[in-house]
């Protein structure tokens, strides 16, 4: 039930596809008419000869076959996905609720609308079930990022959409989510190289992919140093150009143009870079990645770190997909890639930087040695983003030796695994975020305290060999994020916040050296700080952080009774301010509130991407180091059992099975279904019943599965197969059944490891061992009916 649920919501969230791998071909018209209509007419030939419905394999070569670049991306973008929703709660604002289903005639209406950072991470899921859409999946992903490597708010069916800024809209804001780019892009990839291992290599230098134009200008390096809160300008202009584009040539508008007006052309290879670099150029050493574009990341509770926070978490991704992306060239059997140019200027600029700091960036590193890294870093970034904004891609390409690009991808993974490791806290747990603090010639890093996300991270990273993450999870187990109640964990430590009257108390020795606080009061001058009738002191209620402080000042500055005394006690008193308030380290509603993803409150979908993290590190361990695999068995279903359809209703407050999105502290769970737990939790079944993809075979792996799942006594399994009929299957007690790709699998215990394979000719095929062959995994993929069921026999 549970598992059911998990699927629902998911499904809600991203869309299933209408009917297997079969495409309406009118329904296809339809989406070319509205991302390039102009294609009707110049392929003519190619859409009179479409068939009412075709497949998915079909539909692609017969692309191919004309050699029109937009018509190949356009036709591998086309996902016939049904029941999709736009994300959000209803009660959010911004959020249009709607599930489209029927046009105004009654027929049937594929669409799919989402935000970014939901979208894709519910197609992960959704692709081992469709696995032939994931190179369509892919391709929707990359061309819907930017030429400066960043992604628009919400992906449709018609096209990619942005934030306009709203300024009478309080809820209104524009920036770029970074963080969501990195995992959720290298699950697609790491899905599509388990399913399809030679497919990857073969679309590196494929000119199949484009840019996203977003009218968001970030700011120059410079400008981003002077406020990293204030990032990005709209250009109110180019958002008027592109909108007139649209109307010319259909939602392909939105797309990077080159000189003569098309759509701009790139490959895999240029995609997978440009994502990495724009990571690098904000890659504070020893910190993670600073947040500039004005958005907070995954946790967007902890909002109040935008500008001013480094991802350690963002970091640990950009780990993983370093590691994939070198072993995907490694692997190509290419000797060179053609880049466009001014990227390859961008990836010389931040070679040269870490060649010449390589020492500092993998030893120790001074604050003053860490802001000329991040100036020179910064600055490289800032010089391709403009060129980039001026005059757009040239479209020459450079040649650009693979050897030597696998060389630059080692050293930086040697330099982002350095600031991982350092990363690790006295308390052997990991940094999730840190504080950056410029000066002029000086970048600081403050630390924050503990949150379940930097573990997840580290975890997910791959970095850690299966022992240290072992000892890892057992000091989170006895960490302050463990909470008992509820047998899981909260997003970062409760605490008790202060109350009202305890808050902005300044003492008098506090103020004592500060000759321009006593002159104030004297003057009943309240602008910068008041006193009350018990002696104690209080910055000005009306100033909400240091730049109202410094605001005050500059205002009393300008009184020549107080002038001096400012300029004597000016950083003094923004001391005093600062160790009043903490700001630095105020991380937003999840520092302030007890709900959502507050203090005390439980984030189940951190929970479940923990529990999917360290499925993947007991699969790691069973290959590397199995004398610990017992013990992160254990962890992982002790993780299992704090999750909801393990408790009473009592003890979760609702319904055990539906997935939520959160618990508070003392209350039950809130907030049901539109969660992204459901993906993590999809995944990790799947791995539970010792299902597992490698190399484009289905393998059977009983690793987690547990000898309580078989069935006491014989029952029937119900599903519908690939042909849409209803069908029961017989299962014998001592055994459990579910089913992959609509086949049904039947696992129970036997003497030897075999698989027995029924075709839908009645034959059967018996294979020793746990692993089925590519051809026939090939045929479960392409859910064409050719296998019926399989029945596979593990040892006890």
């Amino acid at each position: 039930a549970h598992h059911y649920a998990n699927v629902m919501f998911n499904v809600m969230r991203g869309g299933i596809f209408a009917d297997q791998y079969r495409v309406d071909t009118a329904d296809l018209r339809d989406f070319i008419a509205i991302h390039h209509p102009a294609l009707l007419r110049d392929q003519a030939d190619f859409f009179a000869a479409l068939p009412p419905t075709i497949t998915l394999a079909a539909l692609k070569t017969r692309a191919e076959a004309t050699r029109s670049v937009d018509l190949i991306r356009l036709c591998t973008t086309y996902l016939p996905l049904t029941f999709s929703r736009r994300h959000g709660d209803p009660s959010r604002p911004w959020n249009r609720f709607a599930i489209n289903l029927r046009k105004p005639d009654g027929s049937q209406q594929l669409d799919y609308q989402g935000n970014w950072r939901d979208i894709f991470q519910n197609w992960e899921a959704l692709s081992f079930a469709y696995p032939e859409f994931l190179e369509s999946m892919i391709a929707v992903f990359l061309n819907a990022t930017t030429v400066d490597g960043y992604n628009p708010y919400r992906v449709t069916r018609n096209g990619i959409d942005w934030e306009v800024p709203e300024p009478n809209n309080p809820w209104a804001n524009i920036g770029y989510w970074s963080d969501h780019q990195i995992i959720y892009l290298q699950k697609l990839l790491e899905a599509c190289a388990r399913f399809y291992p030679d497919k990857l290599p073969t679309l590196l230098t494929k000119r199949i992919y484009s840019y996203a134009n977003v009218p968001y200008r970030i700011k120059p390096y410079s400008a981003i140093v002077q406020d990293p809160r204030a990032t990005i300008e709209f250009d109110w202009n180019k958002h008027r150009q592109i909108e007139s584009l649209v109307q010319q040539h259909g939602a392909d508008g939105r797309l990077v143009r080159d000189a003569n007006g098309d759509v701009l052309h790139t490959t895999l290879a240029e995609k997978l870079l440009n994502l990495l670099l724009a990571k690098l150029v904000n890659f504070v050493p020893e910190g993670g990645i600073w947040m500039t574009t004005q958005r907070p990341e995954w946790n967007d509770a902890n909002n109040a770190l935008v500008g001013k926070g480094i991802s350690v978490v963002t970091l640990g991704y950009v780990r993983r997909y370093l590691v994939f992306f070198r072993d995907l060239l490694a692997d190509s059997g290419l000797d060179e890639l053609l880049l466009s140019s001014e990227l390859v200027t961008l990836l010389d600029a931040i070679r040269q930087t870490f060649t010449d700091h390589y020492t500092l960036l993998t030893g120790q590193i001074t604050d003053t040695q860490r802001k000329t890294v991040l100036d020179q870093l910064g600055q490289a970034g800032s010089a391709y983003r403009e060129g980039c904004y001026t005059a757009g891609l040239s479209g020459n390409v450079s040649a650009v030796s693979v050897a030597d690009l696998i060389a630059f991808l080692d050293r930086t993974q040697a330099i982002v695994e350095h600031t991982l490791r350092v990363s690790q806290r006295v308390d052997q747990l990991y940094h999730a975020y840190n504080v950056l603090q410029l000066a002029d010639d000086r970048a600081v890093i403050k630390l924050l305290s503990q949150m379940l996300e930097g573990q997840v991270s580290i975890l997910s990273s791959g970095l850690l060999a299966p022992a240290e993450a072992l000892e890892l999870l057992q000091e989170l187990r006895q960490s302050p994020l463990y909470r008992a109640d509820q047998h899981s964990y909260i997003l970062y430590p409760d605490r008790d916040l202060p109350g009202f009257l305890a808050k902005n108390k300044i003492t008098l020795d506090d103020v004592r050296d500060l000759a321009l606080v006593k002159v104030l009061v004297a003057d009943h001058d309240t602008r910068l700080i008041t006193q009350d009738v018990n002696g104690d002191y209080h910055f000005n209620g009306d100033m909400r952080n240091a730049r109202g402080v410094a605001g005050a000042l500059a205002a009393l500055a300008q009184d020549s009774r107080y002038a001096d005394l400012v300029t004597a006690e000016a950083d003094a008193i923004q001391a005093l301010f600062e160790r009043v308030f903490n700001h630095d380290a105020f991380t937003g509603r999840s520092g302030s509130f007890f709900a959502y993803e507050g203090l005390g409150s439980i984030y189940w979908h951190m929970v479940s991407k923990l529990l999917l993290a360290v499925q993947e590190t007991v699969y790691a361990a069973a290959q590397t180091d199995p004398a610990v695999l017992p013990a992160l068995v254990g962890v992982y279903y002790d993780i299992r059992a704090g999750l909801g359809f393990n408790k009473t209703p009592d003890e979760y407050g609702a319904f055990p099975t539906d997935p939520y999105s959160h618990t508070p502290g003392g209350q039950g769970a809130r907030q049901p279904g539109m969660t992204g737990m459901v993906k993590e939790e999809i995944l990790t079944r799947l791995g539970e019943l010792g299902l597992v993809i490698d190399q484009g075979q289905i393998n059977f792996d009983p690793l987690l599965l547990r000898a309580d799942e078989l069935l006491n006594a014989a029952s029937v399994l119900r599903y519908v197969d690939v042909t849409g009929e209803e069908t029961q299957l017989a299962v014998p007690a001592n055994a459990l059944a579910y089913t992959f790709c609509q086949v049904p699998v039947i696992l129970q215990t036997a003497a030897e490891a075999s698989i027995e394979v029924t075709l839908n000719d009645t034959t059967t095929k018996t294979i020793l061992g746990r692993s089925l062959s590519p051809a026939l995994s090939s045929h479960i993929f392409l859910r064409d009916g050719v296998v019926r069921r399989i029945v596979v026999s593990l040892p006890k």
